[in-house]
């Protein structure tokens, strides 16, 4: 099942997108998308309705170098553990929506990455039974201000400006994990290809690792990591991050107007 949100004529709504291409349908859901969701029977064409991030976390947990060639890149080593950091919910922002370089900041990467969204409340969570409070998975850009992120020390500000956490285009709800290709293009040209494979750290065990640092509440959004292949990012160009089984995730680069 594919959900996501979207902005009709009739407002902002989750909703089930069916079907493909030209021919499909996002279907209203009444309430929110955790459990069984029902219908309000209200439906429209994904052509005539405005995909927005497909949901609204409380928090958005990532985890850093988790990919070895990754790490290399970086200058540093494969950590043992998960390392972790937060991005703010207000740096969400949907498919097609701009991604805003902040004055302040002189280089701004890209960071294509596979993103679980859990589905209910829990804590200490097994990583055998991490498949159980998982909603699904959806396409993610952590979108780093790379020089303020060395300079600081530490990465909340090169990591939590708006508009620096692109999700979409939709949650996949029916998708297993374990091996999937992603690529990563600007203006069309591939700068990241993994695959989810060569995770270091595998989904059950950073739903496990991070569940006993924290409470995860249904909507939010843990980024798996990203490939090798950053770089930057310029006013005026487009980033897209393609994810095996669920979609395409795309959004311009624009200043500070």
């Amino acid at each position: 099942m594919r959900l996501g949100r979207v902005a009709s004529p009739d407002g902002v709504a989750f909703a089930r997108i069916e079907g493909e291409g030209s021919e499909s349908v996002a279907r209203e859901i009444a309430e929110h998308p955790f459990g069984s969701p029902t219908y309000t029977g209200r439906s429209w064409p994904v052509a005539d309705v405005r995909l927005l991030a497909p949901i609204l976390a409380s928090k958005v947990v990532c985890v850093g170098k988790n990919y070895a060639a990754h790490a290399a890149e970086m200058g540093g080593e494969a950590p043992e553990s998960p390392v972790i950091f937060l991005k703010p919910n207000t740096a969400i922002v949907g498919p097609n929506a701009p991604i805003i370089l902040p004055p302040s900041s002189s280089r701004v990467d890209y960071e294509g990455e596979l993103a679980v969204v859990i589905g209910r409340p829990c804590k200490d969570v097994p990583a055998a039974k991490a498949r159980d409070v998982i909603l699904g998975y959806t396409v993610a850009n952590d979108v780093t201000a790379r020089d303020q992120q060395k300079s600081d020390g530490q990465w909340t500000r090169g990591k939590g400006y708006d508009t620096f956490c692109p999700l979409g285009p939709w949650i996949e709800t029916e998708l297993d994990p374990g091996d999937l290709e992603i690529v990563t293009e600007l203006d069309g040209e591939v700068r990241q290809r993994s695959r989810t494979s060569q995770l270091l750290h595998d989904i059950p065990t950073l739903i496990e690792f991070v569940s006993t640092v924290m409470t995860l509440l249904p909507g939010d959004v843990l980024l798996t990591g990203t490939p090798e292949g950053v770089g930057p990012v310029q006013a005026g160009q487009n980033v897209s991050v393609t994810v095996e089984g669920i979609g395409t995730l795309t959004n311009p680069v624009a200043t500070k107007r």
